[in-house]
C-alpha cells in the first residue's frame, strides 16, 4: 500500500495588500500604469484561496482590498465608468508610492547591519602653528589688499550726506509768524503769494499746514477760489461770533 503524499506549496508572508499585489503584478507582467483589473483580482483571489488553504491567518486588510477589486471590476461593467476610472488611478498611484518605499527600504537594507560594530570618532589635537612660508610680495600684496577691505567697511564721509543734510528744515511756527506779519503790512493779502515760485518743497508745505492751522484756531478765513482768493485775518470779536 502506498502512502498518499499531500503536496505542499511554501507561501510567501507579504507586508500587506499593496506589497502582494506588488508582487503578483511584477510576476505576471502586468502593467502598473494600466492595471488590468480582472486579471489582478483573479490572481489576488487565488492568492487568498491558498494563504486560506494553509490556514494562514489572513488580516482584515487583504479582504478589504478584496472588496475593494471586486467593486472596481463591477462599475467597470456598467456603460458610464468614470467612477472606476477614478478608482483604478488611485489604486496605481497608491501602488507607485510603495514600490518607491519598498525600494528605499531595500537600499536602506544594505546599508544597516545590526553585525556591524561602529565606535564615535576620536579627538584628534590639532597643531595650529602656521608653517607655509611667503615671499615678501605675496605678504604685502595681502595687506593692501587686507587693509582695503578695511577702508570699505568705514562709515562714509560726510560729504556723502550733503545733500540731505544740508536741505533747509522749516518749521510751521515761522510759518505762521510769517502769515500773520504778511496780513499786517497787507490788508489784501493774496492766496498765491504765500507761495511765490521757486521756494524749496519743505517752505511750501510748511506754509499750508500754518494756513490750516490758522484757520483752525479761527485767526484767519480764505475768501475766494483758486490762486486769487483772499487770506484776511480775524478780529478777536469776528473769532468769538464764528466760535
Amino acid at each position: 500500500m502506498h502512502q498518499e503524499t499531500k503536496l505542499q506549496y511554501k507561501l510567501e508572508v507579504f507586508e500587506g495588500p499593496l506589497d502582494l499585489l506588488l508582487t503578483l503584478i511584477a510576476k505576471h507582467k502586468l502593467n502598473i500604469y494600466d492595471i488590468q483589473i480582472s486579471v489582478l483580482l483573479d490572481q489576488y483571489m487565488e492568492q487568498i484561496s491558498a494563504m486560506q488553504e494553509n490556514q494562514m491567518d489572513i488580516a482584515s486588510e487583504f479582504l478589504e482590498m478584496a472588496s475593494r477589486l471586486v467593486y472596481i471590476k463591477s462599475v467597470m461593467l456598467l456603460p458610464k465608468h468614470e467612477e472606476a476610472e477614478e478608482l483604478k488611478k488611485e489604486l496605481e498611484g497608491q501602488l507607485l508610492d510603495y514600490q518607491i518605499c519598498r525600494e528605499t527600504a531595500k537600499s536602506f537594507s544594505t546599508m544597516v547591519c545590526f553585525d556591524k560594530y561602529t565606535r564615535p570618532p576620536s579627538k584628534i589635537e590639532y597643531d595650529m602653528t602656521y608653517t607655509r612660508v611667503h615671499s615678501p610680495d605675496v605678504l604685502s600684496a595681502a595687506y593692501i589688499s587686507a587693509a582695503g577691505r578695511g577702508r570699505r567697511r568705514l562709515p562714509p564721509p560726510a560729504e556723502a550726506f550733503s545733500g540731505i543734510v544740508s536741505r533747509k528744515v522749516v518749521s510751521v511756527n515761522s510759518r505762521i509768524v510769517y502769515i500773520m506779519k504778511s496780513l499786517r503790512e497787507s490788508d489784501d493779502l493774496r492766496f498765491k503769494s504765500l507761495f511765490p515760485n521757486g521756494s524749496e518743497k519743505s517752505e511750501l508745505v510748511a506754509t499750508f499746514l500754518a494756513l490750516l492751522e490758522l484757520i483752525k484756531d479761527r485767526r484767519v478765513r480764505v475768501e475766494g477760489d483758486d490762486d486769487n482768493a483772499r487770506v484776511i485775518m480775524l478780529k478777536e470779536d469776528e473769532s468769538l461770533d464764528e466760535q
